[in-house]
């Protein structure tokens, strides 16, 4: 199972920790575009606070982010999963999760990232900030720059079984499943239920969205259930008391294929 993320925008301090050795990172094909975002990103925000901030989309509140960037080469790291905050992570609760858990969220646990194109939870990166959304001078909009070397290294990282897509849009540009690929991936949609005058009605609100994905990935780890594809992640979502409605793509025992990913929404009316 390999399970693909968001990162937060939100960030803990990396203060104190070993710098950062880009060589160590998970998925070492991906090192060569890393090291390239790194080098602009660096240099940009060294060079032109005016035009770091601009381009980076940040708020006067968050100016000093630029000097962290300009620092990212010499900077503290700690592991990824401690680096990410916010409502996902909290839900996931990573520092919780017992031995077995945790060895599998090591393993199966892949975070997008627009400066790291994406990491697991045990890399040790500093903390930073470029979403992916950004578009740097000398590289363009990170969504589509991340798109060849992705889809070069994530096949094969995606081993034989299920693909769960939890990421947001943004972060999903950077790598879309194919092929045989895209028929064991499922993407998780969460609905918030209300009745309202007596109908019910569906809507996606944010922080239901997070964290529950934060949740039911939690689930699956300390159950230790690894589903081999879509079907059986509906089961086991459903075993661990999950309201899960599924539409299989068009022939769905063709799925490799017809290379669609099923569409998973889980329903819920209350955190």
């Amino acid at each position: 199972m390999l399970v693909l993320l968001p990162p937060s925008e939100g960030k803990a301090t990396s203060e104190g920790g070993e710098p950062l050795d880009l060589g160590a990172l998970s998925l070492p094909g991906l090192g060569p575009a890393r090291e390239a975002v790194l080098e602009e990103l660096v240099g940009l925000c060294a060079a032109d606070e005016t035009k770091a901030q601009e381009v980076l989309g940040l708020s006067d509140g968050l100016k000093g982010e630029i000097a962290k960037n300009a620092g990212l080469r010499t900077a503290g790291t700690r592991p990824a999963g401690e680096i990410y905050t916010g409502v996902l992570y909290d839900a996931l609760g990573l520092a919780t999760l017992d031995a077995r858990a945790r060895e599998l969220a090591e393993s199966s646990l892949l975070v997008f990232s627009g400066l790291w194109g994406a990491v697991r939870v045990g890399d040790r990166i500093p903390s930073y900030r470029c979403s992916m959304g950004v578009k740097l001078p000398g590289l363009g909009a990170l969504g589509a720059y991340w798109r060849t070397p992705m889809a070069e290294v994530l096949p094969a990282a995606a081993g034989d079984g299920l693909v769960l897509d939890l990421r947001s849009a943004a972060y999903a540009t950077a790598w879309k499943p194919k092929g045989e690929v895209a028929g064991r991936t499922a993407t998780v949609r969460v609905l918030q239920s209300k009745i309202v005058d007596g109908v019910e009605k569906r809507s996606v609100v944010s922080h239901f969205n997070k964290a529950t994905k934060g949740r039911l990935v939690r689930d699956l780890l300390t159950a230790g259930r690894t589903p081999d594809g879509p079907a059986e992640l509906v089961e086991a979502l459903s075993d661990l008391g999950y309201v899960v409605e599924a539409a299989a793509p068009a022939k769905a025992g063709k799925a490799a294929k017809t290379g669609k990913a099923w569409a998973v929404d889980v329903v819920v009316k209350e955190l």
